[in-house]
């Protein structure tokens, strides 16, 4: 009796038609082949990424330091600890730092895998436009990391402000649970500035139109604000607009594309209805 070969068939994705035109199936193939990709291209970057745990590590902390810094203007008596609560924190810290530092690294490819999945059932001009406006995705995408972090110094010092100086107290922070709020905030500002590479590619599918988009125009940029209000640790207006306010003006941008790109398929669909006439 032979025997079977161990083999990753199963893994590849299907062939798309001529028509990118793919059935039900196909694409569950395709969703499976995308996520694995994704997901080995993420831990490959955690893997990179841990060898420079300890410089990340410094990096991260930095948005709590400044914020001491600059709070001790004012309050010079201000007391503050770090601390590291638990004796598996220590790994589970290195785990988070890396992961979210494999999400960064590795961002060109899962971020290429989404719209890959999309692109099969794109007609080939269309493709060319979405590969040029996905150019703009991991600098997006790394532009809402770097707001995350800038902004979180601000949110820090203003949390501290509320620290009673009549008794004397001590402000220990739990490393773990800072590094939770803050990857968290610099991941959805990263995620949320992919908001109009999102909107185009749903455009580019026929999903959304530019009109559509102009319609909700007000509402969606009341949602950024409310967005940004939530995702911010601070009360502060500076640090939630930091994030609603490039929000809003991708939100316009896309909408500009989009209409843009509805006028040239109306365009392409009239001159192929009068070639039938004819």
């Amino acid at each position: 009796m032979a025997r079977k070969r161990f083999s990753l068939a199963w893994l590849k994705p299907p062939p798309v038609p001529p028509d990118g035109v793919m059935s039900l199936s196909d694409h569950l193939r395709e969703l499976r082949y995308r996520l694995v990709a994704a997901i080995v291209s993420i831990i490959l970057g955690m893997i990179v990424m841990a060898f420079f745990y300890q410089p990340l590590y410094a990096l991260l902390l930095q948005p709590w330091s400044t914020a001491v810094e600059a709070l001790r203007v004012s309050r010079p008596d201000i007391s503050t600890s770090v601390v590291n609560i638990g004796i598996v924190a220590p790994f589970a810290l290195a785990m988070r730092v890396t992961a979210a530092a494999g999400i960064v690294l590795s961002s060109p490819f899962w971020l290429y895998q989404v719209w890959a999945f999309v692109m099969p059932g794109l007609k080939q001009n269309e493709k060319k436009a979405a590969l040029l406006f996905i150019g703009a995705a991991v600098p997006l995408f790394l532009a809402g990391i770097v707001v995350g972090y800038l902004i979180l110094p601000q949110g820090i010092a203003v949390m501290l402000t509320f620290t009673p100086d009549s008794v004397e107290v001590t402000n220990m922070l739990d490393i773990n649970s800072f590094l939770v709020m803050l990857l968290q905030l610099m991941l959805a500002s990263g995620v949320a500035f992919l908001l109009p590479v999102f909107l185009v590619g749903l455009n580019l599918a026929g999903v959304v139109k530019g009109a559509s988009l102009g319609k909700f125009r007000a509402y969606a940029v009341f949602g950024c604000f409310v967005f940004g209000a939530v995702v911010t640790p601070s009360t502060d207006p500076f640090s939630m607009s930091a994030i609603a306010v490039p929000m809003a003006v991708l939100y316009i941008a896309a909408e500009v594309v989009c209409r843009s790109l509805d006028k040239r398929k109306a365009k392409r669909l009239a001159e192929s209805d009068l070639l039938v006439e004819l």
